[in-house]
């Protein structure tokens, strides 16, 4: 049995924690079947949107002549773009492992781990044994039981980001932020796509308003069907069809009538949520204790009910970002290696949906403080409602904040062009401010930009008459 100060299980965001203690001195083991740097970097969220930032070059062209720009698309080298993204993220991948071999400090596995006692992993033949073990595992694509599916090829969303070829059409089940995500991207290089989502709308996590917003702008340019739930599937004459049913949503979808319907591609996409990966390190001999969802249960300190084992990322549940994942790598650093005890705490965690439009939210939703009977104050104001909206077009943008009747901030969800940026005043108002809505109304922002429609927004629950500019609301810009 090897002996070592910190085992790692997991090369994604557990190896800030694994950098801590090489830094003090700590003998640390990282163990990794795959490429480093976890589902973000080589299977996640930067593969894709470097994809969707090509998928945003595209739309612009498609876009140009509405600004008096004569522009021709001609080809999408399809192959070429998800080549250089391959490349990009895996030099990456490829750098931090280089990085983790000439450490004197760390020892890379690249194996599976699988736990034997409370804080010893088999991996590839020999037992590790840790005095701290962090589990940062993660999560992989669910598969539904769908009727068919198993007898069928499918994409998820790993595989989908390294194609060769585009598919001429798409079928995309499940309307959550991956599916949505891709149908954009495959959508702008030319394919057309079909999206099956079970609730009425899709994103339907985020607020109302938000997720009607790309709701609307998928049933423009694609097939949604919102509100249907895929019952089978089959290949049949080298198609894929796979048969949505009415789900407990509204039910109208696409055909406008909840009936059940037939949806035919060349390709089907399996993009339905993602499982924690604890099934694959044997968490209960350890005496790791699970949440009926699968993931490590965990306290405020992010310990495991073993102690010296500590979970963080996906593989610890919700919230599934990575910039939660780098938080919690953070204060399971200042946990494990420090001795300290410092509890987690997500006040002003946000988070962004890359579609066009993109979103970005904050906080609850409308329907979230509705059901918890939390008196609130709503206010919206359009990107039109400002200059650089109006110049820009943004007709679809708006912001929508919720706050209590007292100014505290209870949400705020931004609709559209470099919304997860303009988001990021609020989340500092959460985190390093007072939290009111005074913190984002008495900031003097900067003119003319997209982030005035916040300060408009939050003026009126402030109660302060729009200072930033004259309202700019009644103001359309004629075609070119």
């Amino acid at each position: 049995m090897r002996e070592f100060d910190l085992v790692v299980i997991g090369g994604g965001s557990g190896t800030a924690v694994a950098d801590a203690a090489a830094d003090r001195g700590g003998d640390v083991a990282v163990v990794e079947p795959g490429p480093l740097g976890g589902a973000c970097v080589t299977r996640g969220c930067v593969p894709s949107k470097g994809l969707i930032h090509r998928a945003d070059v595209v739309e612009g062209i498609r876009r140009a002549g509405e600004f008096g720009v004569d522009a021709d698309l001609g080809d999408v080298d399809f192959a070429s773009i998800t080549a250089a993204v391959n490349d990009v993220v895996f030099e990456k991948a490829q750098h931090m492992e280089r990085q983790l071999r000439e450490s004197d400090r760390k020892t890379l596995f690249d194996a599976e781990a699988e736990f034997v006692d409370e804080r010893t992993v088999a991996v590839d033949g020999e037992e590790l044994r840790g005095e701290q073990v962090v589990v940062a595992a993660g999560a992989r694509p669910s598969v539904p039981p769908i009727d068919g599916l198993e007898d069928t090829d499918y994409l998820t969303s790993a595989e989908a980001l390294y194609l060769d070829e585009r598919p001429d059409r798409l079928v995309i089940l499940g309307g959550g932020y991956v599916g949505a995500e891709l149908g954009h991207f495959f959508g702008e290089m030319g394919a057309e796509v079909a999206i099956v989502g079970r609730s009425e709308r899709l994103v339907p996590r985020e607020d109302r308003a938000a997720s009607e917003a790309v709701t609307a702008a998928f049933e423009e340019r694609y097939d949604a069907y919102a509100g249907h739930e895929a019952t089978a599937v089959e290949e049949r004459d080298g198609e894929v069809v796979v048969t949505a049913e009415p789900s407990n949503g509204d039910g109208d979808g696409e055909d406008g009538n909840g009936n059940a319907v037939e949806v035919t591609g060349d390709e089907l996409l399996v993009a339905t949520g993602r499982k924690p990966n604890t099934d694959r390190l044997d968490v209960e001999a350890a005496g790791i204790e699970t949440t009926d969802g699968g993931f490590v249960a965990t306290d405020e300190y992010l310990e495991s009910s073993v102690d010296g084992v500590w979970a963080l990322g996906d593989i610890a549940g919700p919230p599934l970002f990575k910039h939660a994942a780098d938080y919690e790598a953070r204060v399971v650093a200042r946990n494990a290696v420090l001795d300290g005890e410092e509890r987690v705490d997500y006040t002003g965690l946000g988070h962004a949906v890359f579609t066009s439009p993109r979103v970005a939210a904050v906080g609850n939703t409308e329907a979230e403080l509705r059901d918890d009977g939390v008196e609130y104050e709503a206010a919206r104001a359009e990107y039109a409602d400002v200059p650089l909206g109006t110049v820009s077009k943004d007709d679809r943008g708006f912001a929508k904040v919720l706050a209590d009747p007292d100014g505290e901030i209870l949400g705020c969800h931004v609709v559209g062009e470099e919304a997860p940026t303009l988001l990021h005043e609020v989340l500092v108002a959460l985190r390093s401010g007072g939290g009111t809505v005074d913190d984002v109304a008495e900031t003097i922002h900067v003119h003319p930009a997209r982030n005035e429609v916040l300060l408009k927004v939050f003026d009126e629950l402030a109660e302060i008459p729009y200072a930033g500019t004259p309202d700019w609301s009644d103001v359309t810009m004629g075609e070119e």
